[in-house]
């Protein structure tokens, strides 16, 4: 046995052919950051580098906006499963700023 300790790969990485890569752009995957970033910028989830939560109202809109114009783009070409994930996705946020706005 080596005394040699195995390296995890970094966040946000994967272990592929022994190397760390970042995974592999999928809509789903592009989908999901732009709703953890809107998560951001509503406040809900903390900053990693401070811990420190901060809104930004015009910057929660805006990736809100530009998840709608995806859907729209996009409308025909999803599977089922990548249009109830755009839905589902889509109506929290949007719930979410409302409440966030008051």
């Amino acid at each position: 046995m080596s005394s040699e300790k195995k390296k995890c790969c970094p966040e946000g990485m994967v272990k592929k052919d022994g190397k760390c890569v970042l995974p592999d752009v999928t809509f789903t995957s592009f989908f999901m950051a732009l709703n953890t970033s809107t998560l951001f910028h509503l406040g809900e989830i903390a900053d990693p580098s401070t811990g420190n939560k901060h809104k930004d109202i015009s910057m929660a809109k805006h990736t809100i906006d530009t998840m709608l114009l995806l859907q729209k783009k996009t409308e025909g070409n999803l599977s089922q499963e990548e249009k109830e994930l755009v839905e589902t996705s889509l109506y929290d946020l949007q719930m979410r700023f409302v409440n966030a706005n008051k």
